[in-house]
């Protein structure tokens, strides 16, 4: 599994959400749904500044299937988003619905 540099998630934080970002810790997560692991990795956490809602965000990247890019998340510590699994879980509900 390639691991993207943090800088790269600072940036994606930033620039998604108008903030600056300051690593705090990364957490690795492993998601699962009906027995099967949904994904797996590192979601490193952020403390924010600047931010009108919320002073942590969580970020990661995932492959895109059939492609060599990433996809870069970047989640705000917003009830119902409390910790780094619950961003993992927020986004793959999200996606599962946009691609339905």
């Amino acid at each position: 599994m390639i691991e993207v540099q943090v800088s790269e998630l600072k940036r994606a934080v930033e620039s998604q959400h108008g903030c600056t970002a300051t690593l705090a810790q990364s957490v690795p997560v492993k998601e699962t749904f009906g027995g099967k692991t949904v994904w797996e990795g590192i979601v490193h956490v952020f403390r924010i500044q600047g931010h009108p809602k919320t002073t942590t965000a969580y970020a990661w990247s995932s492959p895109i299937e059939g492609s060599d890019k990433r996809r870069f998340f970047a989640v705000l510590h917003v009830p119902p988003v409390t910790s780094p699994a619950e961003a993992v879980r927020a986004a793959i509900i999200v996606e599962s619905r946009s691609s339905s």
